[in-house]
């Protein structure tokens, strides 16, 4: 750990940069730049389609007829059609939620802990 000598001379190397206004306290409220460019980067996210994208689709705007789940712990695929899912589920569902449902329901791999039991999902 420096000195405070050193320090001080550490500062006036640098320039004595320091920032001009002193960050904010706990109970203080963010400004408002903060929130607009939370806003605008929330609007960026959702007009991208990355990876996995159908997943987080209601079950009326997935675009395939067949929709299909896979569970990367043992390897099983389940298939429903989208006519099927949108009679049983309801066309606001979220595909996703709908998916990890359809895998419960058939799951094998229960080992009686909740963080543990059921199959871990994969869209496609």
């Amino acid at each position: 750990m420096p000195t405070r000598r050193q320090m001080e001379q550490l500062a006036r190397a640098v320039g004595g940069k320091t920032p001009s206004a002193l960050g904010l306290a706990p109970n203080d409220d963010l400004p408002p730049e903060y929130w607009q460019a939370l806003l605008e980067a929330a609007d960026t996210d959702a007009g991208q389609a990355g990876p996995g994208a159908s997943g987080r689709l209601r079950l009326s705007r997935v675009p395939d007829h067949v929709l299909r789940v896979g569970c990367r712990r043992c390897g099983r695929t389940v298939e429903i059609q989208k006519a099927d899912a949108v009679r049983l589920y309801g066309p606001e569902s979220v595909w996703r939620d709908v998916g990890q449902r359809l895998l419960d329901d058939t799951c094998t791999q229960r080992t009686g802990r909740y963080e543990e039991d059921g199959c871990w999902p994969s869209f496609s």
